[in-house]
């Protein structure tokens, strides 16, 4: 059976670097989800709803503490387990888990073995289905679990949990006659009539899965593909853990690092009059941005950018490792394998992307430059008579165009409009406005949050009610991962009548005695209201990972008293934000009857849309005035201070684009054709090719930068997904959305075009049949080249 991998939704943008690969045994979303009655620990407020609530909860811990105090402690459950589900009151409770799921993973592979009637292979499907949601219920809390929680034996718990379910899903991977089955049942035309739209593209999904698995392999080349697979995953997760630069340090003298933040030099170690600056982190950074000296600049660059020898060799041996087992696999390379079912479907039509891509921003970059040059010319600190924008000129004559003199121009009074719960508060409300759902908060009940911090919001829909359930683990402490991140801890299926029976003659768990046959069904988590056929939905239920700072209590100058400070977001913040809480939106009504195709189950180069849309929502005017007050004195937000933000930031952004493009550009070439042809394979030549044919200002000799080029590893052969779905994002603001003239950015008509035609579908619908239903433009439905190539054509400029 295909494989599973991490269930963390996190994105370029997000800067969380991890594995990540197409999720096989995936998640799902329901059709329609009702809301639940009868005073149910799922159920939904019944009173008018106010959002003040939204603001206060994310404002004040105290404010929270009292708005879940009363049912905490009312409750007559005890520990419901974590996301109530009822296994999970304890650490102990995941082997439990893990035996439970096995054994009806086991029934159910025996079940489709056995298949040989007409009417068995029309259920094959839905079966490979539910084994899929089985396991993924167990693995996606797992890998959350381990990763997040704050208590040791909860991680460990996890982790061999999620370690034994691999193991197994490996077994599964290696079981042709699950194929063999599948292969059947597409080959008789009465069994695939009989299949909705989603059950064949899930069958399909399942075929090209079983296809990149090797199964069709014999038994000793399926043997190496595993090992080849293992090898492939600890060469990666050792890359990125281990990367570091040649040098560690320099010493420089304090003089040759003028202009730099003197709090930041402050803090670094001084010997014999000398500086010692580390060349990862914060300081390099700074001080590549701010150092007046070129010479001292071109010193800390070519350190920074040369990763140690050892670090190259090893990702020269993970990247021959891919090319095999591509090969291995029938395909001429690793990203034509991993492009085969993305909008991309391959190598050469990204090219076309990039290459339309680099055209369309070229005369923004050479405006660019040609600010840098005067800039250099005009730099009474500049002795040289060349103009020429070095590499390591880059970043500080950029952070100077960024840093421009803006009429109205205060950024330091902005976040003072923004308060995290007057942020919440303006996510729900604009998600009512274009899609008719609402942010509700929840009381959580005994044991449901792996930290007090964690607050839980229900998604309301104003016709189906309760749809989905959010947490949101959004402060910053001490331990904890500052990776913004978005995992979808389960979504939306369809559980039918039968397995609602089937779940009430278990032998559930001493914790769940008092658990209904319905929630049994659905591990205690929450589902809808069951439809008069019996069945119900499994919501979707969402973890929002962010690293924002707490409320606080500070004393004002020169008095005794302590006021209450909300979180206060700065713009990136704020866009960070909206760009969680999009990849959240699309998991919550991307709403499926099969799992394999729900929420972010879709390719990767078109998971990204909405939340790069979500972007462009939350500096729009009409979004912001439906929140942005200043926290002390309700005020709103002068919309100037954010236009005069918004102009300075684009000063820089055709080089921030062109740099994507030289990534995107290298990526393909490392997982390109002829990695094995020879054995002087060079990634280093490689890299300093790609930089020469993309970039305005190729990267310098003697530098080893692609050591450091950890998302290779996540985004193997994919890269470009983020520049793409920017370019898509874009049009669709403009098009759709009417770039937010007129109210179009809180327009209803236009956000239920965009969840008809995009977020609604999932994974179900081909990628360019939704882009091109959204957009009214029948050329691009069918994808290829030709499409590949006018997206980029419609450049980035946001």
């Amino acid at each position: 059976m295909p494989k599973h991998v991490q269930q963390a939704w996190t994105c370029l943008r997000c800067l969380r670097q991890q594995q990540k690969g197409r999720r096989h045994l995936a998640i799902a979303a329901a059709t329609v989800a009702r809301s639940n009655q009868g005073g149910q620990p799922h159920a939904p407020p019944t009173t008018v709803y106010d959002d003040k609530d939204l603001r206060q909860i994310f404002n004040s811990t105290s404010a929270w503490h009292d708005f879940s105090k009363a049912r905490y402690q009312a409750h007559a459950r005890g520990n419901v387990g974590l996301f109530q589900n009822q296994y999970l009151t304890n650490p102990g409770g995941f082997e439990q888990y893990a035996e439970v799921t096995l054994e009806k993973c086991r029934r159910i592979v025996a079940r489709i073995l056995e298949i040989s009637t007409s009417e068995g292979y029309k259920m094959i499907v839905m079966e490979m289905d539910r084994l899929s949601d089985i396991l993924c219920r167990i693995i996606d809390l797992a890998d959350f679990v381990r990763s997040t929680h704050p208590d040791y034996r909860f991680q460990l718990a996890a982790n061999q949990a999620h370690a034994r379910m691999f193991e197994y899903m490996n077994t599964l991977n290696t079981t042709t006659g699950l194929n063999d089955q599948l292969a059947k049942a597409m080959a008789d035309p009465e069994v695939v009539s009989s299949w909705t739209e989603e059950e064949k593209k899930v069958a399909q999904i399942l075929k090209k899965d079983f296809s990149q698995s090797a199964i069709h392999l014999p038994r000793e080349q399926r043997e190496k593909f595993v090992d080849l697979s293992s090898r492939i995953s600890a060469l990666g997760s050792k890359f990125v853990d281990e990367m570091r630069p040649s040098k560690q340090a320099l010493a420089i003298e304090s003089i040759r690092l003028n202009g730099m933040n003197p709090v930041l030099l402050r803090g670094l170690d001084q010997r014999h009059g000398r500086v010692v600056l580390p060349i990862a982190g914060m300081a390099a950074t700074n001080a590549m941005k701010y150092v007046e000296d070129e010479a001292t600049r071109k010193e800390i660059y070519l350190a920074s950018r040369t990763a140690a020898k050892p670090q190259i060799e090893l990702l020269e041996k993970f990247l021959r490792l891919r090319a095999e087992l591509a090969n291995l696999a029938g395909y001429s390379s690793f990203s034509q394998m991993t492009l085969e079912d993305k909008m991309a479907r391959s190598p050469a039509a990204v090219i076309k992307f990039l290459e339309a891509l680099s055209a369309d921003n070229a005369p923004r970059m050479h405006e660019e430059l040609e600010w840098m040059r005067n800039s250099k010319r005009e730099d009474p600190r500049h002795h040289s008579a060349s103009d020429k924008i070095n590499p390591w000129d880059r970043e500080y004559y950029r952070n100077r165009l960024i840093a421009r003199p803006q009429s109205s121009r205060k950024p330091d009074f902005l976040p003072a409009y923004f308060s995290l719960g007057t942020v919440m508060q303006g996510l729900s409300r604009l998600f009512s406005h274009l899609y008719g759902v609402r942010l509700v908060p929840r009381e959580p009940l005994p044991g449901e949050t792996w930290h007090p911090d964690v607050r839980r919001l229900d998604v309301i829909d104003e016709n189906d009610g309760h749809i989905a359930v959010v947490y949101c683990d959004l402060f910053a402490r001490e331990g904890k991962n500052s990776n913004p991140a978005h995992f979808t801890l389960r979504c939306s299926r369809l559980i039918p009548a039968s397995e609602i029976e089937e779940a009430a003659s278990s032998q559930p768990p001493p914790s769940s005695k008092k658990l209904s046959p319905t929630e049994l069904a659905n591990d205690g988590m929450a589902t809808s209201t069951p439809s008069p056929d019996g069945s119900v939905y499994q919501l979707p239920t969402i973890a929002l990972i962010c690293d924002f700072s707490p409320p606080s209590s500070r004393s004002p100058l020169k008095s005794a008293f302590l006021i209450a400070y909300p979180p206060l977001l700065t713009l990136p913040s704020l866009l960070t934000l909206f760009h969680e809480m999009g990849h959240a939106i699309h998991s919550v009504l991307g709403r499926t009857n099969l799992q394999n195709v729900a929420g972010t189950r879709c390719a990767t180069d078109f998971a990204e849309l909405p939340s790069v849309l979500m972007e462009r929502f939350a500096l729009d005017p009409s979004v912001l005035a439906l929140f942005a007050r200043h926290w002390e004195t309700d005020a709103p937000l002068p919309y100037e201070m954010v236009k005069s933000w918004m102009d300075s930031d684009k000063g820089a952004r055709a080089g921030d684009t062109e740099t994507q493009v030289v990534l995107a550009a290298a990526d393909q070439v490392f997982h390109g054709e002829g990695i094995l042809d020879s054995g002087d394979f060079d990634s280093t030549r490689i890299w300093h090719e790609v930089s020469r044919k993309w970039s305005s200002t190729p990267e310098a000799e003697g530098t080893r930068w692609q050591g450091f080029f950890g998302h290779l590893v996540g985004y193997g052969g994919s890269y470009y997904a983020y520049l793409f779905d920017r370019a898509i994002a874009g049009r669709v603001w403009e098009g759709v959305f009417r770039a937010g003239k007129d109210g179009g950015a809180v327009d209803r008509e236009s956000g239920e075009r965009f969840k008809r035609e995009v977020l609604r579908w999932g994974g179900s619908r081909d990628g360019w049949k939704c882009v091109g239903g959204v957009l009214g433009d029948e050329r691009l439905a069918e994808g290829g080249e030709e499409a590949m190539e006018m997206v980029g054509r419609w450049g980035v400029k946001d």
